[in-house]
């Protein structure tokens, strides 16, 4: 059985990838299944994922930098991302 804090946890993670597949979409033109395939194969998720990190406490706009960080230097991200702008 899931407790309300796996729950709790759970629906905040939904709610910040909801926000970082938006920002995406926004910030690089991506389409929706480019931002989602981003933000789902990303470490940073992983690390969001991970209750002992505490990230899925922070801001979408704290995380976006991560996961920018991340897709503008790991080199499988680089072919999937457009051009900023």
């Amino acid at each position: 059985m899931i407790t309300k804090e796996e729950q709790d946890r759970q629906f905040q993670i939904e709610c910040l990838t909801n926000e970082l597949v938006t920002m995406l979409m926004a910030e690089r033109s991506m389409t929706m299944e480019q931002a989602m395939d981003a933000v789902y194969g990303s470490h940073t998720y992983e690390k969001v994922e991970r209750p002992s990190t505490g990230l899925f406490y922070q801001g979408a706009v704290y995380i976006m930098d991560m996961l920018h960080e991340e897709l503008t230097t790991q080199k499988d991200f680089r072919a999937i991302l457009p051009p900023k702008g």
